[in-house]
């Protein structure tokens, strides 16, 4: 029976949830120094990649729209504005923010996969200055790459990825045609997401072509 679009949203959240909480987890021994590290998100600090996270936890489709009024329709300023919200005073203050949001399901106007999408990408973006690794189970990536491979939303990935040929190693996650990116299904997510460190783990003819786009 196919999946109603209830049926699918009730699949996601638990997803969006446990990778909250796994992130929470990794970072609950971090100090204060480590929370300074810059984080893969250009100019922010992985704290403050977290904060973002907290953020988007909390932010309701009528807060991020006021938001965009409030900050004449400049995106990249409502980000900082609502990051700097959920920053608090102390690393410890941001860690409990986070925590408190873990089971959220308040979201701003986006797909819940685009939700699911953010909270993997970010918590890379996080963890792999830091040297944290986590095996995400490989249902939950297939499912974010498949979603990054047609949507533009939010981050260019779509266009990134236009005429080339993925294809994971470690899961069924195959998409385009052209010449072959292949590798590991969090690699393939994050260089489309832009994050050019994962090429290194990728191989084929294409990647130098997803490198430097």
């Amino acid at each position: 029976m196919p999946k109603t679009r209830a049926t699918a949203r009730a699949g996601t959240w638990p997803l969006i949830h446990a990778e909250r909480a796994a992130l929470a987890a990794d970072l609950a021994s971090l100090t204060d120094e480590r929370w300074a590290t810059p984080s893969l998100c250009a100019g922010l600090t992985v704290r403050e990649v977290l904060a973002h996270l907290t953020a988007a936890a909390r932010l309701t489709p009528v807060r991020w729209l006021a938001g965009v009024i409030r900050c004449r329709f400049d995106f990249d300023r409502q980000v900082a504005m609502r990051l700097a919200e959920q920053l608090g005073s102390t690393p410890a203050e941001t860690l409990e923010r986070f925590r408190d949001s873990v089971t959220s399901t308040t979201k701003p106007p986006l797909p819940d996969l685009a939700m699911l999408g953010e909270t993997i990408v970010h918590a890379e973006d996080i963890r792999r200055p830091l040297g944290i690794r986590r095996d995400y189970p490989i249902d939950t990536l297939t499912q974010v790459a498949g979603y990054y491979q047609g949507s533009d939303l939010v981050v260019l990935a779509k266009g990134r990825i236009a005429g080339l040929r993925l294809v994971a190693t470690d899961g069924p996650f195959t998409t385009g045609s052209g010449p072959l990116v292949s590798g590991p299904t969090l690699a393939l997510i994050m260089a489309m997401t832009g994050r050019s460190a994962y090429c290194d783990a990728l191989e084929g003819d294409g990647v130098a072509a997803l490198r430097q786009r």
